[in-house]
């Protein structure tokens, strides 16, 4: 079941945040990130923020906003986090479902994501399924924990 999320479920995104961010190769997130800025960086008032949960317990989560404000809020972001131990069953499928209607749902006309890494081949690949295009390739745009400086895409699909 996908749902909002709700500040009951702090402490189990959290878990999923920290232990995704601790890898050092996905996300700009710093592996140093304090939990309480998990406020700031997935639950923050202009963010829609949702979680994947089953049998009672939360193995995924996502938020949607728009990519900028004002005359650039038509455009929608979004990012998701697999609880490591929940990764290969199809949550992260269930996840960009649900944000691809949530983003019609709510009059957004395209989906961009600024940064994704290019070492995160799985992601790469699932985006693309979707029908997310690289439009662009930010050269050593991240700085990977083992690999040093790798590309980094901008994806974007029209909803």
């Amino acid at each position: 079941m996908i749902r909002k999320a709700t500040k009951n479920d702090y402490k189990a995104v959290w878990e999923i945040f920290s232990q995704v961010i601790a890898t050092g190769d996905t996300y700009v997130f710093s592996p140093d990130t304090a939990e309480k800025d998990i406020q700031k960086h997935w639950f923050a008032d202009y963010m829609n923020t949702f979680v994947y949960e089953e049998n009672g317990k939360i193995l995924g989560t996502y938020i949607i906003k728009p990519n900028q404000i004002d005359l650039g809020n038509h455009i929608a972001n979004c990012s998701y986090m697999v609880h490591p131990n929940a990764q290969g069953k199809g949550i992260g499928r269930q996840l960009c479902e649900h944000s691809l209607k949530f983003a019609k749902k709510n009059n957004f006309l395209a989906i961009q994501f600024n940064i994704v890494v290019s070492t995160n081949k799985s992601a790469v690949e699932l985006w693309k399924k979707y029908g997310f295009k690289i439009i662009g390739t930010t050269p050593n745009g991240f700085r990977h924990r083992k690999l040093g400086l790798v590309d980094t895409y901008i994806m974007f699909k029209v909803l």
